[in-house]
C-alpha cells in the first residue's frame, strides 16, 4: 500500500500550527514519520479543508498542516478577545455560544494541551444552569478532556510534546494539606476545579469546550496508546468516579457480587470496570428495556427492575456491595435490603434533594452507606492504566460543537448512549 513520508515538525511549526500538530500526532505511525495513503486521505477529508489532497511520497509538515487547515470558527464581535476559543454559557438559561478568552502563558510547571475531544458530563448541565448554585458566568464547561501536548514548561518532567494526555475534574490544589499528601487532592480545601472555580492566580478556570488548555503538569494524565482518544475522554470523570469507590471500599475483589443502580454514563462504566475486576454484577434499573444492553452489551450477569417487587424480594441479602449512580430522587431502603451482612452501598450520584432511608435497615445488617467523589491524580492514572490493560472505554455519541445545546436538551431526557463527546478539533477551529 502506498505510504507518505511526513517530515517531523520543527518547534516553530508546532507553535504556528498547534491544531494541525495535534491532528498529526494522532496519525498512525506519526512517531515514525510515515502513514498509509488511505488512512491519511481519510483523515484529511475528516479534519481538513474540502478538496485538498496530498501527493504521495515525501510530504513536509507544512504541506500536511495546509491540508488539515480549516476556516476558523466564525465568532461575533461580542464573543470577546483573547488567545483561546470556546463555547460558554452566559446566564442561567445554560445556552452555550462562541466565546473568546485568554489562557495563561505556559509557566515553568505548566503543560499546554491542544484539545482533541471533550466529554459532556451531567454536572456540566447542572453547572451551566446554576442548579447547584454558585455558577460564575461566562462559563466554559467540560472536565473530560483529552488532547495532545504542544508545549511544556522548563521544570516539567514525565511529559513531552506530542504525547496523548488527559485532564479531569481538577487542575490544581494546595499540594500541602493532609488530603493532598494522601493523593486525595479532590478533597483538598484549595482544590481548583477545571471550570467554575477560582484558580490560584485569582482568575476563573475555564473548561474543555475550548481549543486548548494550560494546566499544571501535576494534574495532567497519560492516556494509554491503545485507547481511542474520543472514547477515552469520559474516563476522566465517569471512569474514575466509579473506579475510586470500588477500590476504596474494597468492592474490587474477584468473585464479589456487586449491584449497580442506574445504567447511564456512570452506571455502564461501573459495570465494565467491575466485570474486568472479576466480579458478578447485577444491574438494578427502573427501565426494563435496558436489560438486553446490560446483559449482552455490557456483560452484566443479572438484571433487576427495581419496581418489580418479586424480583427485588428474591435478591434480598445477595450483594456484597452496591454502587448507586442515580442523580434523581429514589428510594434507598429497598436497596439496603439487597445487601448481605456488612454490605456497603456507595453513593456517587448527586440527587438535588436529600435521600431518605430506614436506619433500622443499617443496624440489622451492620451496613455501611458511603459516598465518593471522583479520585485523586495518582488513582486516576491507575484507573487509566487499568482501562488500557483491559481495553475499557466509554460508549459514546460523538458530536460537533455546534450541536452542544441540542445535546444538553437530550441529556435532560437521558437520551444518550451513554456519553456525548465533542469532537473539538474538528468543529472548533481557532485562528492560529
Amino acid at each position: 500500500m502506498p505510504r507518505f513520508n511526513i517530515s517531523r515538525p520543527t518547534a516553530a511549526e508546532i507553535q504556528a500550527h498547534p491544531r494541525e500538530f495535534g491532528l498529526y500526532s494522532q496519525l498512525t505511525g506519526s512517531s515514525e514519520g510515515a502513514n498509509e495513503d488511505t488512512g491519511l486521505a481519510t483523515f484529511v477529508r475528516a479534519y481538513g479543508s474540502d478538496g485538498v489532497q496530498l501527493d504521495s511520497g515525501e510530504v513536509t509538515f507544512d504541506q500536511l498542516a495546509k491540508a488539515l487547515r480549516k476556516q476558523p470558527t466564525a465568532v461575533p464581535p461580542e464573543a470577546g478577545s483573547g488567545n483561546a476559543l470556546g463555547w460558554a454559557a452566559r446566564d442561567e438559561s445554560g445556552h452555550l455560544a462562541p466565546y473568546v478568552f485568554t489562557r495563561r502563558s505556559v509557566g515553568p510547571a505548566d503543560i499546554r494541551i491542544q484539545i482533541a475531544f471533550c466529554g459532556i458530563c451531567h454536572s456540566d448541565l447542572h453547572q451551566v444552569k446554576n442548579e447547584w448554585k454558585g455558577s460564575k458566568y461566562p462559563m466554559v464547561p467540560g472536565h473530560e478532556i483529552v488532547g495532545i501536548v504542544t508545549q511544556v514548561g522548563n521544570e516539567v518532567t514525565g511529559f513531552k510534546v506530542g504525547q496523548r494526555v488527559g485532564v479531569g475534574c481538577m487542575v490544581n490544589s494546595c499540594q500541602n494539606c493532609e488530603a493532598c499528601r494522601d493523593h486525595d487532592e479532590q478533597y483538598c480545601a484549595g482544590c481548583v476545579l477545571t471550570y467554575n472555580s477560582k484558580d490560584q492566580d485569582g482568575t476563573t478556570a475555564q473548561g474543555g469546550y475550548s481549543s486548548h488548555v494550560v494546566v499544571n503538569h501535576k494534574f495532567v494524565l497519560h492516556v494509554p496508546e491503545n485507547l481511542p482518544l474520543d472514547a477515552a475522554a469520559p474516563l476522566l470523570c465517569a471512569g474514575i468516579t466509579t473506579y475510586s469507590p470500588l477500590k476504596h471500599y474494597g468492592l474490587d475483589k474477584a468473585g464479589m457480587k456487586l449491584g449497580v443502580v442506574g445504567l447511564g454514563g456512570l452506571g455502564h462504566m461501573a459495570v465494565k470496570l467491575a466485570k474486568a475486576m472479576g466480579m458478578e454484577v447485577t444491574v438494578i434499573s427502573t427501565s426494563p428495556n435496558k436489560e438486553k444492553e446490560a446483559r449482552e452489551g455490557l456483560g452484566a450477569d443479572h438484571f433487576i427492575v427495581s419496581k418489580d417487587d418479586d424480583a427485588m424480594t428474591k435478591a434480598i441479602k445477595t450483594l456484597d456491595g452496591i454502587i448507586d449512580t442515580v442523580s434523581a430522587q429514589h428510594p434507598v431502603t429497598p436497596l439496603l435490603a439487597l445487601l448481605k451482612r456488612n454490605g456497603k452501598i456507595v453513593m456517587v450520584g448527586a440527587p438535588p434533594e436529600p435521600l431518605e432511608f430506614n436506619s433500622f435497615s443499617l443496624l440489622a445488617g451492620r451496613l455501611t452507606i458511603g459516598g465518593s467523589m471522583i479520585g485523586g491524580i495518582k488513582e486516576t492514572q491507575e484507573m487509566l492504566d487499568f482501562c488500557g490493560k483491559h481495553n475499557i472505554t466509554c460508549d459514546i455519541e460523538k458530536i460537533d460543537m455546534d450541536y452542544v445545546n441540542t445535546a444538553m436538551e437530550r441529556l435532560i431526557k437521558n437520551d444518550v448512549h451513554y456519553r456525548f463527546v465533542i469532537d473539538v478539533q474538528k468543529s472548533l477551529v481557532a485562528s492560529n
